[in-house]
């Protein structure tokens, strides 16, 4: 644990001198509370007061930061310098306040930025850090007016978007052909050499190269070939490369395997990856990069990663931080009153690849899970496993939508995913007969949704074959004959990059099936540059995927390089997502996507060309919280040393809730990076900063409005206020 009076004695380095200075010079007033205060109560109350005066006293944001006015009304009508202004009242209001810092291994901080910015003065010293004071540079520029905020016009976000190619683009294909090939060569030369072999690789050694070449080919189109040959060294993926890693990023690799990370790519996107430095691309499959390459930060934090969602610690017995009591074998997980993950026990515990910033790392790091795909083979005690899960549902009160996923839902097998949709369907009816026994405001909620989450459809487009597709249309014409409305496939585009004639293909087959498919981005550092989300939407707009979510990176210290600060996803959703918000006046036409899956690329076609906009914002920008449920409703109210935001988040108010965040009070969140590194960051991905000056800025957030396609449909008879498998005692203690 950290004293709190650790780093007051540190002095100051002369980068930190020299930004402070420039600090003093611009505000005046500033310069005289901060030297003539005779202590650190004096300048608090100045400071107070010195703010006070720059905003009028029946101002929006004396309102909005005294929670008066909550909610995306009044943050859309506050100036820029009131955003400022209030975080430095909330500032103030949380000096001195006390938190584990989880990316610094649960040190103990106090939170000091106005004592801080206040021994730099008067000693010289107090351990500030240059990120923190080009952060307040920043912040008393917004406050002065000195820095203003200029919204970017279509215009301009459209020529950002322009800058990010698309794995459609014809010279992109081209690329990948040539990458495939390359790799397909690589692999008959290993058997050849008597390196690789097995049953699996049956070819006549009196072949000739071509007859090879053409087999493999074949066996390219099939999910096997791709989980089979799945490279899982750094020295065979350097060598699939072209050998174009360089040794610093090859010696984080094999630390990573020393580490026990594991390693796991397949061919086809190990394929997306280009490996010549064309000018007209560089840069253009970073935020692919940046899933398949581990970080030094990564590798340096496996074997202390916290867990990031308390909800999925359970102890049997007990309910989960939400209050959920939950059955034994983690195979639900839960928030929320009306949804609920199911993981089954099959190969849907695994996925087509390993995430550089997966979520379940902590489940990694603790060896629950693996690539060891034979042994992900449902076991003989899963069938009535699977019955004993399905009765948790049939007997919840409220649960009416159920997200299948994993890892990935769609690596099960076609026999697993059966088997698991009947036993879905079979839930489902039973839910409704048992209903007719129950009066009108006792009734169970019924299922309405079922959803698929998955990314073959990026990493092994292969899997979504006809077979798959015969599987999903069943489920849907006979679940749709019991009230089951709502078919999803929930899958995870990172970038445009990744939206290739394959992939399109597979979306294109889950479309024919009946089901709408929705798109899940994390909003990593390279996905975050300007336009590239943009990009995403449209590009997946235009082969008839709706965007869900954009989520903020999750995790800590671990996730270190792939995060983009939320301040940047609050920017991005002010600057750019909104020449593609939806108008109020088609809310009507958009909530019936879902009747019409089949016909959603011509649904959203006519709705772009009603709004004129380049592509539809239909997700939202969020995060995961640590707590319970996604939110992106925050105020900043403090900084460390380093210059890395400390955000006090409030729950989304807009969705249903457990009770539990009623007691449960705002999360608090240390974010890893400053903004400084992450424009530092940026600017080494050969961005220009200056189009990102207005990031500064962003020192609160609140959670968008849900779009009418994502809301339940409503039932016929009225539910019970009743919850089920629900304990509120057990968790008053941990909250």
């Amino acid at each position: 644990m950290s004293n709190h009076n650790t780093f007051e004695s540190v002095k100051i380095d002369p980068k930190s001198e020299r930004i402070l200075a420039r600090v003093l010079e611009e505000n005046p007033d500033l310069h005289h509370i901060l030297s003539e205060s005779e202590d650190e109560k004096e300048v608090y109350a100045a400071l107070r007061k010195w703010i006070l005066d720059q905003i009028d006293e029946n101002s929006i944001a004396l309102k909005y930061y005294s929670n008066t006015i909550t909610g995306r009304d009044g943050f859309r009508k506050l100036k820029w310098k009131e955003f400022g202004a209030i975080r430095i009242l909330d500032y103030i209001d949380h000096e001195g306040m006390k938190y584990d810092d989880p990316n610094l291994r649960g040190e103990r901080y106090y939170n000091h930025p106005i004592r801080m910015l206040w021994l730099a003065v008067r000693e010289g010293r107090g351990g500030g850090k240059p990120p923190f004071f080009r952060d307040m540079l920043h912040l008393f520029r917004q406050i002065k007016g000195i820095s203003h905020r200029e919204f970017p016009d279509k215009q301009r976000i459209m020529e950002w978007m322009d800058r990010h190619p698309s794995g459609l683009d014809p010279e992109i294909v081209k690329i990948r052909e040539e990458n495939r090939n390359r790799i397909i060569n690589v692999f008959l030369r290993k058997i050849d050499e008597g390196e690789m072999g097995g049953s699996f690789l049956e070819l006549d050694a009196s072949w000739s190269h071509e007859k090879k070449f053409n087999k493999m080919l074949e066996w390219w189109n099939s999910k096997l070939f791709h989980l089979k040959m799945a490279i899982r060294s750094p020295e065979l993926l350097n060598e699939m490369l072209d050998y174009s890693l360089d040794p610093d990023t090859m010696d984080i690799l094999y630390q990573a395997r020393e580490a026990g990370i594991p390693f796991f790519v397949n061919p086809y996107y190990l394929s997306l990856l280009d490996t010549r430095a064309n000018k007209k691309f560089i840069g253009a499959d970073q935020a692919i990069r940046d899933y398949v390459i581990y970080s030094r930060q990564l590798v340096n934090e496996f074997g202390h990663i916290v867990a990031w969602e308390k909800e999925d610690i359970v102890e049997p017995g007990k309910p989960n931080i939400a209050g959920w009591l939950l059955p034994e074998g983690h195979n639900i997980h839960r928030r929320y009153p009306d949804v609920a993950i199911l993981i089954p026990d099959s190969m849907g515990r695994a996925c087509g690849g390993l995430c550089a910033s997966c979520q379940r790392m902590y489940d990694f790091q603790r060896g629950n899970l693996n690539f060891n795909l034979d042994k992900l083979k449902p076991g003989e005690s899963w069938p009535d496993k699977l019955q004993r899960l399905m009765d948790y549902f049939r007997n919840d009160a409220q649960l009416r939508d159920i997200l299948i996923t994993g890892g990935d839902a769609l690596m099960s097998a076609d026999k697993s995913l059966i088997k698991i949709l009947d036993a879905v369907y079979d839930m489902a009816w039973k839910k409704k007969e048992d209903n007719k026994s129950r009066a009108d405001g006792e009734k169970y909620a019924e299922m309405l949704r079922v959803r698929l989450g998955t990314r073959l459809p990026v990493y092994i487009p292969q899997r979504i074959d006809d077979s798959l597709i015969k599987i999903l249309s069943e489920f849907k014409e006979k679940a749709s004959k019991i009230g089951i409305k709502q078919f999803v496939i929930q899958t995870h585009f990172e970038t445009a990059m990744e939206v290739t004639p394959e992939a399109k293909m597979a979306v294109e087959k889950l479309i024919s099936a009946g089901w709408i498919v929705t798109n899940q981005q994390v909003f990593t550092a390279a996905a975050s540059r300007r336009g590239h989300t943009a990009k995403l939407r449209k590009v997946l707009n235009e082969i008839g995927v709706l965007p869900y979510y954009t989520f903020s990176v999750k995790g800590f210290m671990e996730n270190y390089h792939n995060f983009a600060t939320n301040a940047r996803s609050i920017q991005e959703q002010t600057e750019e997502k909104v020449i593609g918000e939806v108008s109020y006046r088609n809310y009507v036409k958009i909530r019936k996507f879902t009747e019409k899956a089949t016909e959603i690329r011509r649904s959203v076609y006519d709705l772009l060309e009603d709004e004129d906009a380049p592509f539809i914002g239909t997700d939202r920008n969020v995060l995961n919280m640590p707590g319970v449920g996604k939110s992106l409703t925050f105020r900043t109210v403090g900084i460390t040393r380093q210059g890395r935001r400390i955000l006090s988040f409030d729950h989304d108010h807009t969705r249903n809730h457990s009770p539990v965040i009623n007691k449960m009070g705002n999360i608090l969140i240390v974010e890893s990076k400053s903004i400084s590194d992450y424009m530092d960051q940026l600017e080494d991905m050969g961005e220009d900063i200056r189009e990102y000056e207005s990031l500064w800025g962003y020192s609160l957030g609140e959670t968008e409005e849900r779009v009418p396609i994502y809301e339940y449909p409503e039932y016929d008879f009225s539910v019970t206020d009743h919850l089920t498998n629900f304990s509120m005692t057990e968790t008053e203690s941990s909250v």
